[in-house]
């Protein structure tokens, strides 16, 4: 049974997400990733939500670009959703969490939901790492779109989605003079869930 509090979470980053939607804000789905190497060293980019659910938080990315590297050395992420034109004065919403691969299953259905050019250039993609030019690329793309021509395209090998698990969530509303609202929700070591309101 899920926890109350993580139930009213969870629906509370919904409504703020369907309110991002209906806004009309370009990729109102786009988080900030942010990662640590093994040596604790952060990095931070931006990617596409592209699944939620009382499971966690979902994105699809290859395993050997960079976030993919660090997200198997050090499986824990910080997710940041900034709505700055919602409410009065913007919201951001903050989760952390331990993170796993979703299964196979799970990452094919949504590949083959993918616009077919995204499919290929995830194959001719090594993403993250150097490219001696952009006709380079352009051959790789070239020679997948040829191996291909005939038939569905399959998910690639060391391609796939995280999930992050939320431990933390924080909703933040913005409030003129920098008197914001803040509410925290966290996990304790023994799964249950408590919430607390922080100082602006």
């Amino acid at each position: 049974m899920t926890d109350p509090l993580y139930a009213e979470a969870l629906e509370t980053f919904g409504r703020l997400l369907e309110e991002a939607r209906a806004s009309g804000m370009v990729d109102p789905n786009a988080m900030t990733v942010a990662t640590a190497d093994i040596q604790g060293r952060p990095h931070a980019r931006t990617v596409l939500l592209k699944a939620y659910d009382e499971r966690g938080f979902v994105f699809y990315t290859h395993l050997d670009s960079a976030k993919g590297r660090d997200l198997r050395a050090n499986p824990h992420a910080a997710l940041l959703f900034l709505w700055r034109h919602l409410r009065e004065a913007g919201v951001q919403v903050r989760v952390e969490g331990e993170v796993g691969l979703v299964d196979d299953a799970e990452a094919d259905a949504y590949f083959a939901s993918r616009p077919r050019m995204s499919q290929l250039g995830a194959w001719a993609s090594r993403q993250s790492q150097t490219l001696a030019s952009r006709a380079d690329f352009d051959a790789a793309l070239a020679d997948v779109e040829a191996r291909f021509a005939d038939g569905p395209v399959p998910r690639p090998a060391g391609w796939s989605g995280f999930r992050v698990v939320p431990r933390a969530f924080e909703f933040w509303y913005g409030a003129g003079f920098r008197l914001h609202e803040r509410w925290s929700y966290e996990r304790g070591a023994d799964g249950s869930w408590s919430k607390r309101m922080l100082q602006p």
